[in-house]
């Protein structure tokens, strides 16, 4: 059976896919995974081993309707729907099945604070959309999967970082998913230990900004040379010196996801890197600001924390995030009171 699956954006969204892709090549008889996305996932895909064929958005949306009616599918799997995603199940004309978006839900979550959103995470509603076929949710969680040459050896790092580190990723597409610098070095403050700041080229000055306000108390001072055993050791008095490493734009997306693999536990906003490394199983503190976890995107099946500034007014003011505060407050970031310590249960165990 030729099954095409539909999915177009974004990183975390892709990795979200990944149950689904996974059982329906090892549940249905004889399946035959395509995905079809923008090229710029096209690495992320191809690393899948689940997936036969990737299908990228290069021209036009016609050009791409083209190659897909050669391959002759059997079976659409739409986990985008959108208006794209229907203009080419219309094109095909072949048999298919869409996730719900609960776009009415979401709105009136963000315009009327009137919370009707089921508390399902969004990989099951994901998975619902291919029962159809017969798949089930083999409780596996997120898959990624990092090529053999892509994966960072950590005696490339400095020494400091070769006894265990933090990911720390300071990123986001919308700055309202962002902390503030300010509050990303008091964050880093915070941990204690050997830091790798994570994120992409457009986060590398911020990445600089936090490793130089580090950088400025160690010339003062000497560094710690102690790494602390227990990776959830928060010290009441932290030491003022922190080696920091600024990853950001410096490694590709499988690299960074090989650093966040290796980490001892990841800080993370709402964001793709987020969901990698869900996908490794890691201890993760998840930082949120305008989006709020019951939109159905919080780290799926790890342990995590909730890192929120609860009960505002004004939040979630968005499904996705603005480039600025709408209210000019921004206290769902910067009233963030950080509180790090060991996540206490496991999601969907």
């Amino acid at each position: 059976m030729k099954i095409l699956v539909l999915r177009f954006s974004s990183i975390g969204d892709i990795v979200l896919t990944t149950p689904v892709v996974r059982a329906l090549a090892q549940q249905v008889p004889g399946a035959e995974v395509h995905f079809a996305s923008k090229p710029g996932y096209r690495g992320l895909l191809e690393a899948n081993p689940y997936i036969t064929k990737v299908h990228s958005l290069t021209g036009s949306l016609g050009e791409l309707v083209k190659e897909l009616r050669a391959e002759r599918f059997d079976y659409i799997v739409d986990l985008h729907n959108n208006l794209r995603t229907r203009l080419i199940k219309l094109q095909l004309g072949v048999k298919s099945n869409s996730f719900d978006k609960l776009n009415w839900q979401k709105w009136l979550l963000v315009n009327f604070k009137v919370d009707k959103l089921p508390r399902v995470h969004i990989v099951q509603r994901y998975l619902e959309a291919a029962a159809p076929l017969g798949v089930k949710d083999d409780k596996r969680g997120l898959d990624y999967f990092i090529p053999e040459n892509q994966e960072v050896d950590l005696t490339t790092l400095p020494t400091a970082f070769q006894r265990g580190y933090v990911a720390v990723a300071i990123g986001a597409q919308h700055a309202t998913k962002r902390l503030p610098v300010e509050k990303l070095i008091e964050l880093c403050g915070k941990l204690s230990r050997p830091i790798v700041l994570l994120g992409g080229p457009e986060d590398e000055s911020i990445g600089h900004v936090i490793e130089q306000a580090f950088e400025t108390q160690a010339a003062v001072q000497a560094p710690a040379n102690v790494v602390p055993s227990n990776p959830y050791y928060f010290p009441i008095n932290p030491p003022n010196t922190l080696v920091i490493h600024n990853g950001c734009g410096r490694y590709s997306l499988h690299q960074s996801a090989s650093l966040l693999r290796q980490a001892q536990f990841v800080v993370s906003h709402d964001t793709g890197l987020m969901h990698i490394a869900a996908a490794f199983g890691k201890e993760i503190f998840s930082v949120w600001g305008n989006t709020v976890p019951a939109f159905g995107m919080y780290p799926y099946r790890t342990e995590f924390k909730v890192l929120e500034v609860p009960d505002l007014p004004c939040r979630p003011c968005s499904k996705i995030g603005f480039a600025q505060c709408p209210q000019g407050h921004f206290k769902c970031m910067r009233d963030q009171a950080l509180d790090l310590e060991l996540p206490p249960s496991r999601d969907g165990r």
